[in-house]
């Protein structure tokens, strides 16, 4: 389930919307409060979301202590979608190499704003919304017990939250003297991005495809 886990928190931890607004608050008025709040609203909004569904997982299954038997039909299906939505980035990935506008707004954002804002972006996100369910689901149909799941879910969000957990730490640390590198990882996203979550998700895909014929 571990390996099964990586692929997808990378997605989330790749995307470009986890990434830039991250070091977008860090040039707000005030950007350590500002940063650590949204790093706590990034944290708390990836943790409840995939909580959300291994509890989803658990009550159609009848508990957590065992796999369910459709399981390997909901990875047949999920690992058909993941493929399908990597050919879909890559063949859109050209529409991607821009900062959204409303981001400018960042720029101005407070910390108690900048905490809700990094919650409803892990909910309004198809991408991350979707690896988190994926995530979830994994999570719950492993029969891990409740104790095992809760770690699954820590183990998750420390892998998919990680790209925003850094930036924000060492700018808390070092301060300014991190701006150019920061402004050029935000370009290299916007260059880069589509083409690597592209690739994890056909390869995710298929390892979650094969798991779920297998287990046929």
């Amino acid at each position: 389930m571990l390996s099964e886990l990586i692929p997808l928190a990378l997605v989330v931890a790749l995307s470009p919307l986890s990434i830039i607004p991250a070091v977008l608050v860090l040039h707000s008025a005030r950007p350590r409060p500002t940063g650590l709040a949204y790093l706590a609203g990034w944290v708390l909004g990836l943790a409840a979301l995939t909580q959300i569904f291994v509890e989803v997982s658990s009550l159609l299954g009848g508990g957590l202590n065992r796999p369910p038997s459709w399981a390997v039909y909901v990875r047949i299906v999920v690992g058909a979608a993941l493929i399908a939505f990597g050919v879909y980035k890559w063949l859109t990935r050209k529409r991607s190499e821009h900062t959204p506008k409303w981001m400018s707004t960042f720029a101005t954002i407070t910390p108690p704003r900048a905490l809700l804002t990094a919650i409803i972006l892990v909910v309004v996100n198809p991408k991350v919304l979707f690896m988190c369910a994926a995530a979830g689901l994994a999570i719950g149909t492993e029969g891990l017990g409740r104790t095992g799941a809760a770690l699954g879910v820590g183990y998750y969000v420390a892998i998919a939250a990680s790209t925003v957990v850094l930036p924000i730490l060492a700018y808390t640390v070092s301060g300014e003297r991190l701006d150019p590198a920061l402004q050029r990882l935000k370009d290299w996203m916007e260059a880069q991005h589509a083409v690597l979550i592209a690739a994890i998700l056909v390869v995710l895909g298929l390892m979650v495809l094969y798991k779920g014929v297998h287990g046929l």
